[in-house]
């Protein structure tokens, strides 16, 4: 991948009292989204504190771009329901990392 900056490991660890979308309980599992990248994790039956305990990695080119979070309750004879999402912007945490470098080289002359 051109221009990469890097890789960003993500662990999805578990879920905790998800919304029911079926009769009694959820078919839960969460995407990924980055750019054009997309990660999924897998599908946890009849739960609503699922436990994935899953690591994704997405390749940094561009830390403009947001992670896109998104739950899902999976279906088998329609369109999967989607139960909450959330964004991060993840340029902030790169410049705190180059600051924190600067800072570092600077103080103890690295």
């Amino acid at each position: 991948m051109e221009n990469m900056l890097g890789l960003l490991r993500i662990h999805i660890q578990r879920g905790v009292n998800l919304a029911i979308r079926d009769m009694r309980s959820s078919d839960p599992y969460l995407i990924v989204r980055m750019g054009k990248q997309k990660l999924k994790t897998r599908v946890v039956k009849k739960s609503v504190n699922p436990e994935w305990n899953e690591q994704l990695t997405l390749s940094i080119a561009d830390p403009s771009l947001p992670i896109l979070v998104s739950v899902y309750d999976k279906d088998t004879f329609s369109f999967d329901d989607k139960m909450g999402d959330a964004e991060f912007e993840f340029g902030p945490f790169i410049k705190a990392l180059k600051m924190g470098f600067h800072v570092l080289s600077s103080t103890y002359g690295m």
